[in-house]
């Protein structure tokens, strides 16, 4: 009996540890380390009614985009209140708690109250407007105010989590110590002072303030937009060719991951999300080709997150930061390029060399997709390109021109099943956005346009048809919470700095520990803009470091689009840096490594992120800045350059392994290649050079050294 036990034992194949997740494995992993997927589950009709809530949440925020002149107590508390309806209905209060079909009863106070409390100020919104200037606010509705904040921060423990919230305590209980004990104001007077200032006010910070406002005005939309794009199968085409491009060379799938994920992670507007989505597929391949699993899961969490610094979506925070900056979104695109190309060639210079320090191989040619098959699916770049190109035209405004995306996205979704109804569509909007025509002649075009694009939508086995549809609408506003969750509790911050003045506090003390150095300034805010990151969405993240950091790397003589972008970075690394580094840690789940290593390999290879904002913020030519043709070509050289001496360090090993001695020299080299000069820059050669040659002719003397 034993021995036939044994015998079924060997019948039955061992698990494959580098096949591909499936849907349920990557479910786990995303509810583990992704708050937006620990959600209550609704079956049956009351899914229907949760998700119908949520999808015509998403209808009601386009339309009031494109077309609503409302007042602003009208149009961002009513938009706050349908994200705290949302947000109850989907985020239980702690993780676990997933019983079918069910809200405790003090979620349902909760839910409600918030709710009433937004909506108080809508039906009002008249009336406010007149008392507010004449600081004629009843009693009564100072309490509406406190249960709308805590509603507000309840929601946003449940849906980002306990750091920003600890960070917005802190901030509310210095605004009451500030009017309690500097202004000599009794508890009462405090909590009046305060509770006006945050739930009531538009200007000068609050819940209804600037990241809010952003938030309902342009970010919803583009999250919106990403979940119909994510729904044409855009992700899988960025991954086939990526494999097409580069799967055969050495290490070809760690190349497949850093690049695929590149242009996913820019779309998706997460690091966890886009790190599993493309992981499932690219982790197993590298760990099938030779790489450790740490490696492997560092490498996918690395380029995933750097997603969020690609132009020319960059997650949203591009179009957030143009408006921040007041510039145009063209501008903030041409300057993220250089630091993206820099991050991402570091990335991958190291992959390619642990490729060749172990002996790795590509794929076979016959596993690889083919490059001319795939180039008939070019026409799933359509939306973005129009997306990019209405925006960066500044011919339409940017909410419009992400509307209009929405169109385009579903219209191509489907273009392989009937070409000619998808031309005529893609056809008919393409006319109605260029042609120079009558008023009348464009709604018809805009009508065919759509007619078009729903026809399409009934054709058998159809990529998008009326249920994609119906959840791309959901699933955008169930991403929505988390993002105006947050820009909620980021305006409360934003809004207590404002009424204590505590900005040129922070800034004093800072230069005090600083010691008037610039660098350590800015090593602080780098720290600052870590812990604040920590678990925090993209789009929200750059809403609380424009708010509480910007301004302070701003006030010590930095140029705004250097601070902007510095805090920008620092916060999007926050999701690979240890302790919490979310994204390495679905990576390091998919790759069944330890998370810590993982983490800290993930950090080695994302150097760049940690590196080059420190350059662009001494000197902003990084970032193309009071710069001519001739020094952007030198930058562009020279940080490639210095990039590569720096991977090559942390890697140790270029034609054969390094000494410490080389690893040291190298790197040197490459940092001051980084730093634009022509100092710098001719000791960085020097270095670089003669590492490079004696690593070059060691191994010809000792090729077996080589791999």
């Amino acid at each position: 009996m034993a021995d036939n036990d044994k015998k079924n034992e060997e019948m039955i194949p061992a698990p494959d540890e580098h096949a591909a997740f499936d849907q349920a494995a990557m479910d786990e992993v995303m509810k583990k380390y992704d708050r937006e997927s620990n959600t209550r589950v609704w079956e049956g009709w009351q899914k229907w009614v949760v998700y119908g809530i949520m999808a015509a949440f998403s209808l009601f925020v386009i339309y009031v985009t494109l077309f609503a002149a409302w007042l602003d107590l009208i149009r961002y508390p009513s938009f706050l209140g349908g994200v705290l309806l949302i947000g109850y209905l989907v985020f239980p209060v702690k993780k676990g708690m997933q019983r079918v079909n069910h809200i405790p009863w003090y979620d349902w106070i909760l839910m409600l109250a918030g709710v009433a409390a937004y909506f108080y100020v809508v039906v009002h919104a008249k009336d406010l407007t007149v008392r507010l200037g004449m600081s004629q606010i009843r009693p009564w509705e100072i309490t509406i105010a406190v249960v709308g904040i805590l509603a507000t921060l309840e929601l946003c423990r449940r849906s980002v989590g306990i750091p920003i919230l600890c960070v917005a305590g802190v901030f509310i209980v210095y605004a009451l110590y500030y009017y309690l004990f500097t202004k000599n104001l009794g508890f009462a007077r405090a909590v009046r002072n305060v509770s006006i200032s945050l739930f009531y006010k538009v200007q000068g910070g609050g819940v209804l303030g600037t990241p809010v406002q952003v938030c309902s005005n342009f970010i919803i939309v583009f999250i919106i937009f990403g979940a119909f794009l994510e729904r044409t199968g855009i992700s899988q085409f960025f991954i086939d060719m990526a494999n097409s491009l580069v799967g055969r060379f050495s290490g070809g799938p760690a190349k497949v991951a850093v690049i695929s994920s590149a242009f996913c992670g820019m779309v998706s507007g997460s690091s966890v999300g886009n790190t599993v989505t493309t992981g499932s597929v690219t982790i197993p391949m590298m760990k099938k080709t030779g790489y450790k699993g740490e490696f492997a899961g560092a490498v996918e969490a690395a380029a995933s997150t750097g997603g969020q610094i690609m132009p020319p979506i960059m997650g949203a925070a591009a179009f957030l930061m143009a408006e921040y900056l007041g510039v145009p979104y063209s501008n903030i695109i041409v300057r993220a390029i250089l630091p993206a190309i820099l991050y991402f060639t570091g990335i991958f210079i190291a992959v390619h060399l642990e490729a060749k320090k172990l002996g790795l191989k590509g794929l076979d040619r016959e596993q690889l997709p083919v490059l001319r098959h795939l180039l008939k699916k070019l026409y799933l770049l359509l939306p973005l390109v129009i997306l990019v190109y209405l925006v960066s035209s500044g011919s339409k405004p940017m909410a419009y021109s992400a509307a209009i995306a929405i169109l385009f996205a579903v219209a191509v979704a489907n273009a392989h099943k009937d070409p000619i109804l998808a031309v005529v569509g893609i056809a008919s909007l393409m006319a109605f956005l260029f042609l120079d025509v009558s008023r009348i002649l464009k709604l018809l075009l805009l009508f065919v346009g759509i007619v078009s694009a729903a026809l399409c939508m009934f054709k058998k086995d159809a990529v998008m048809n009326p249920a994609v549809l119906f959840d791309a609408l959901s699933s955008g506003a169930k991403s929505s919470v988390t993002v105006a969750a947050a820009c909620g509790v980021a305006g409360m911050i934003g809004g207590c700095i404002t009424i204590t003045g505590l900005a040129s506090q922070i800034i004093t003390a800072i230069i005090t520990l600083s010691h008037g150095s610039v660098f350590v300034a800015l090593l602080f805010t780098m720290l600052c803009c870590i812990v604040l990151g920590m678990g925090v969405p993209t789009t929200a993240n750059y809403c609380i470091m424009a708010s509480t950091c910007a301004p302070i790397l701003i006030r010590l003589g930095i140029p705004a689009l250097a601070a902007h972008f510095f805090v920008f970075y620092f916060g999007i690394v926050a999701d690979i840096t240890p302790p919490v580094a979310l994204a390495a840690y679905a990576g390091s789940a998919i790759a069944k490594s330890p998370p810590m290593k993982t983490a800290f390999n993930a950090s080695k290879l994302a150097i760049g992120a940690f590196v080059v904002p420190y350059i662009f913020a001494l000197n902003p030519a990084m970032l193309l800045i009071d710069t001519s043709a001739g020094q952007v070509a030198l930058v562009v050289v020279t940080s490639l350059v210095g990039i590569f001496g720096v991977a090559a360090a942390l890697n140790g090993f270029l034609f054969r392994r390094m000494n410490p001695l080389l690893r040291v020299v190298i790197a040197a080299g490459g940092l001051l290649m980084l730093d634009p000069g022509v100092m710098t820059d001719g000791i960085g050669v020097v270095l670089l050079a003669a590492v490079v040659a004696l690593q070059y002719f060691g191994a010809k003397r000792a090729p077996g050294a080589a791999a």
